[in-house]
């Protein structure tokens, strides 16, 4: 279990430079829609370099095989767990800081559990506290830093961020579901149960979400019509891509694939709270503004504690 919470952790510091490089893009006038958009189009070419080092021509061919076989799952969960998920995200960036959309992404904590709940996963009472203690905790860090917050940027910050946090443990858990087929009830039995090694490999699990949320970014990049990204924009999003995309998607969903039961499931995802203490401190760097005072260091105790607490259970298993 202590091998999870690290991996989720490290996946967080990955995953943190997301909110940080989009407010960046968004300060520098880049479109919300290229920032999502070029993210998943960097992304592929990472992964498509990345199975071709680790298995040549076939492994990419197997991979797209195995995506054909069930693109209408791919495209689903694709188009929920990246597509709907980052849209959004990027959407938020043009009306909140990072620190704002990073607090408000650790809704996702407690969105997972009514998501595990949706497929038919039991878990201990003490897991509803323990997500809650570091959600409340996450608050704490980010009320402390509110000084002009004003209600546009709940409606067009925030609220995109409450519903990506629940696209991208639905996305998550349909491939958990169909690698695993441990479905519980009807809905999840509805999930095809899908055997292959592949699966076993994060790399070819992440291409496979991307290629799904392909069709998703096509229908958005024709209806709205953005104007060209600058140079600044695509390099940005080609580091997000890498930091984000691959590399944190990659320990993120491995150590979620390692997860033997509902109540570790939703351990790894309460690590994502550590995004926020990395967003605050990529602030401080890119942008110079810092605030910690008591109500922050009382909400990073919480974190910590929430964080702590889910070890402790798990090991008394």
């Amino acid at each position: 279990m202590f091998k999870l919470i690290v991996l989720g952790i490290i996946s967080g510091a990955f995953f943190s430079t997301t909110f940080v490089l989009n407010e960046l893009m968004s300060v520098q006038g880049g479109h919300w829609l290229y920032s999502a958009t070029l993210r998943y189009f960097f992304m592929i070419l990472f992964l498509a370099l990345i199975l071709l080092f680790q298995g040549g021509i076939k492994r990419v061919s197997d991979v797209f095989k195995l995506f054909f076989e069930n693109y209408i799952f791919w495209i689903i969960s694709g188009t929920i767990g990246f597509g709907f998920f980052y849209a959004l995200i990027c959407f938020a960036a043009d009306f909140s800081p990072a620190w704002v959309i990073a607090a408000s992404w650790q809704f996702t904590i407690v969105a997972t559990l009514f998501v595990l709940l949706f497929f038919g996963k039991v878990f201990s009472k003490k897991i509803w506290f323990f997500s809650s203690l570091i959600f409340i905790g996450v608050c704490l860090v980010n009320l402390s830093h509110i000084d002009n917050f004003n209600f546009s940027t709940f409606i067009y910050g925030a609220i995109p961020v409450l519903l990506a946090s629940f696209c991208y443990p639905i996305g998550n858990q349909l491939i958990w579901e169909s690698q695993n087929g441990t479905s519980l009830n009807k809905k999840s039995n509805k999930v095809p149960h899908i055997k292959s090694p592949l699966l076993e490999n994060s790399f070819n699990k992440v291409m496979l979400l991307c290629l799904g949320s392909i069709p998703f970014w096509i229908i958005l990049l024709l209806l709205i019509q953005p104007s060209t990204p600058s140079s600044s924009q695509v390099l940005n999003s080609s580091l997000v891509a890498l930091f984000s995309g691959v590399i944190a998607t990659a320990i993120f969903l491995y150590a979620r694939g390692l997860a033997k039961d509902s109540n570790e499931i939703a351990a790894v995802d309460a690590t994502q709270a550590s995004e926020v203490i990395f967003a605050i401190l990529g602030g401080f760097l890119l942008f110079g503004t810092i605030s910690i005072n008591l109500l922050s260091l009382i909400g990073l105790v919480l974190i910590m504690l929430g964080l702590f607490l889910f070890i402790k259970y798990q090991n008394k298993i």
